[in-house]
């Protein structure tokens, strides 16, 4: 009897401390509608403030894309202590789009949700404890809005990200968001990640970029990482076998947590 209620204990205890699933309705004026957003909320907030990781979906995903790749996220939130945000991003790339109004999740993701969020939950709301990833169209999103908005987000990673759209003019229609490449080459050159790198400071951003070996977006990593040298900016770059696949994501993202976990801790 009292090993049973020795257990029943233990169970009762981790279902008080298991991290708060929820999903959210988050209203962006800029678009004029409702953007759904998963939040994960530890227990430890509860008694303190918390960082924040802000994880992106992929061309295709959507709002509850991370928790189906990765059903133990509540359980590593908990752990880690970090309120994890999951927004819906459709097919937008993440950017601002010049062509339509109610594609501006640019503005979403930077400005409108992360006050949401610091409005609505027990957030340390500086930069130094606010980060964001995101894997292929998700990885390329984190890594625009970060280096765009270094005042908002003080880290940064890319898991199998399409860092550099240009070679893909005809993919996951990005061309309804920016307009054909060969009728805009310039709009097109301005909406990559890959020319941001001038705009990078060393230090400013704790960067994290990883690419399974068998991905079709490898060498724009590889180039994306080696203009990052060329710039003198500090990054963690990880290559190893994998695909762009679920299975490569699943593991990809335990990396991304470590590095953000030990850049929050400085």
């Amino acid at each position: 009897m009292k090993q049973f209620l020795f257990l029943l204990f233990l169970w009762i205890s981790g279902i008080a401390s298991a991290a708060t699933v929820d999903t959210v309705l988050v209203r962006s004026a800029k678009m004029q509608k409702d953007i759904k957003v998963i939040t994960i909320v530890p227990d430890v907030a509860q008694a303190k403030r918390c960082p924040v990781v802000y994880l992106l979906h992929g061309h295709g995903g959507y709002y509850k894309t991370w928790l189906i790749i990765k059903p133990n996220l509540p359980e590593l939130a908990d752990e880690k202590g970090f309120i994890i945000v999951c927004p819906d991003g459709e097919e937008s790339w993440y950017w601002d789009s010049p062509l339509h109004a109610d594609v501006q999740y640019e503005t979403f993701i930077s400005s409108e949700l992360v006050q949401y969020i610091d409005t609505h939950y027990p957030t340390d709301a500086r930069r130094e404890r606010r980060a964001i990833s995101g894997l292929s169209m998700g990885g390329h999103g984190a890594l625009w809005n970060a280096i765009r908005h270094a005042d908002v987000f003080g880290a940064a990673g890319s898991m199998s990200g399409g860092v550099d759209i240009r070679p893909f003019p005809k993919s996951w229609n990005m061309y309804k968001q920016l307009g054909e490449r060969d009728a805009h080459p310039d709009v097109w050159d301005a909406h990559t990640v890959a020319n941001l790198v001038p705009q990078l400071e060393p230090g400013r951003l704790a960067l994290i970029v990883d690419c399974g070996t068998e991905d079709f977006f490898l060498e724009v990593n590889r180039q994306f990482h080696n203009a990052l040298l060329e710039k003198g900016i500090p990054h963690d770059f990880i290559v190893r076998p994998g695909a762009h696949n679920v299975a490569y994501w699943n593991n990809s993202i335990d990396y991304h947590l470590l590095f953000f976990q030990k850049y929050f801790s400085k």
